[in-house]
């Protein structure tokens, strides 16, 4: 640890000096790598240290959170002092506590450190992506490729008498291309992340794979057509189409939103708000996933939380300050980027579960409509669950076939409406790695699903 436990005491104490009900310590300390080349030669190599303490109290449903950057004795129990000022001058009022260690239960083992690993070694990973990249066709004019790596350790401690602490390696790879002709450029992505070492690179997945895919997809969006805007039935596939769900669904089940009923399902637990077909989850507990943790970063054990069971709201994600609005115990749901960051509830690895629809059939019982092979970037409101996302590599359904590809569509739409108009669910289910952004700052989440069919869906596009 940066610091001992004799002044994680202290700093406890000094926060709730003043009349705080509870108090905790946030302590970490991360070293992130990147390695990126830009046409097969090498663009940048970064190395950056994060090390600081947050240290939050709560009086009642307020809560007040201050840190420091600096790992000394005065600079800790100065930031203790700033909370506790914060609330008041009024008495301690918290019981007295004693910290009693809990040890976790590691299920993300890591073969091969990355931050072990020299920047060489990187580079022939990087090389392997990016020559099968650019070999792929005459018309991929640019790829980058970057690998990046995270060693976090973190140690929270608590007025009710916790002190836990965790180790979260992460490692991605991804890969862009651009497909040029006539004057005109498209791009294509690939990337691969998991709650892992380098072995991920040797064991999961093939650089060159990565890199042939998105010079695939790069020179598929450089051929399409453009697709007319208008409504029709949408198939959305596995893996990251699941971003639909997280971004126009899954935010407005978290507590950062609930809580404050600024959210579209607030108070409907118990009621039906999907398809029949439809049950989701996030479970922060699968081994090695992108999105995994064994204890969140308030210092409760991940878990696995079904948000929809067949249609039924059945679960908000919560954190423990925010549980508190809601009369909810946490399910393992606090998150942050770093302790510059106070935590709030936050999506782990959230996917649509396995239905009973074939993959075929889906394709087969739709006479005119949009397959989205892969999807892009969005935005959504958490309040109305309106959204807006790109699709990246799209193909128009013809009498029940998958036909032309084509560009430029987007898919607009209400979080509430889509996972009502969600009537087949596929069997087949895969995640895809991204980075969320939200009010605890950027963190890596894993999204995933079937195949699914939208009977309804507006489509943007020419």
């Amino acid at each position: 640890m940066l610091i001992d436990e004799e002044l994680i005491h202290l700093a406890l104490d000094k926060a709730l000096s003043t009349g705080a009900d509870f108090a905790e310590i946030f302590i970490e300390d991360k070293i992130s790598d990147s390695v990126s080349m830009v046409k097969g030669r090498v663009d940048t190599v970064s190395t950056s240290l994060v090390s600081g303490v947050g240290i939050r109290a709560y009086s009642g449903l307020k809560s007040y959170y201050a840190t420091t950057s600096v790992i000394s004795r005065y600079a800790v129990l100065d930031a203790a002092s700033d909370v506790a000022s914060c609330i008041g001058e009024g008495r301690r009022t918290a019981p007295s506590f004693v910290l009693t260690e809990r040890l976790n239960q590691n299920i993300h083992p890591v073969r091969i450190n990355p931050s072990c690993v020299s920047v060489q070694d990187k580079l022939e990973f990087l090389h392997s992506a990016s020559d099968a990249a650019l070999s792929y066709s005459g018309k991929i004019s640019q790829v980058t490729a970057r690998l990046s790596d995270v060693d976090r350790r973190i140690t929270v401690a608590n007025s009710y008498g916790l002190i836990t602490s965790d180790r979260q390696v992460r490692t991605i790879l991804a890969v862009s291309a651009v497909a040029s002709s006539g004057g005109e450029s498209q791009k294509g992505s690939a990337s691969f992340g998991r709650s892992m070492g380098l072995e991920m690179l040797t064991d999961l997945v093939s650089p060159r794979d990565l890199g042939t895919e998105a010079s695939r997809q790069a020179v598929v969006n450089l051929e399409s057509d453009y697709f007319p805007a208008g409504v029709y039935p949408v198939v959305i596939e596995s893996g990251f189409g699941g971003v639909i769900f997280h971004e126009a669904c899954g935010h407005s089940l978290e507590a950062t939103s609930v809580a404050y009923d600024k959210s579209e399902f607030t108070g409907k637990k118990g009621q039906r708000i999907a398809n029949e077909c439809v049950t989701a989850v996030d479970d922060g507990t699968i081994p090695n996933a992108w999105g995994s943790m064994n204890i969140d970063d308030e210092g409760t054990p991940s878990r696995k939380t079904v948000l929809i069971d067949k249609g039924i709201l059945t679960s908000y994600l919560v954190d423990r300050f925010n549980g508190r609005r809601m009369n909810e115990e946490s399910t393992g749901s606090a998150r942050r980027q770093s302790y510059a960051y106070a935590p709030t509830s936050r999506m782990t690895n959230t996917y649509i579960v396995a239905g009973n629809d074939d993959d075929d059939q889906i394709i087969a019982s739709i006479d005119h409509g949009l397959y989205c092979a892969k999807m892009g970037g969005g935005s959504v409101n958490p309040l109305t669950g309106e959204f807006n996302f790109s699709v990246s590599e799209a193909y128009e359904i013809e009498d029940g076939r998958i036909g032309r590809s084509v560009r430029g569509a987007s898919l607009i739409g209400r979080g509430s409406q889509i996972i009502q108009d969600i009537d087949m669910v596929g069997k087949n289910v895969r995640r895809g790695q991204g980075m969320c952004g939200s009010a605890s700052g950027s963190i890596p989440v894993d999204v995933g699903q079937p195949r699914i069919r939208v009977r309804r869906m507006v489509v943007g596009g020419r």
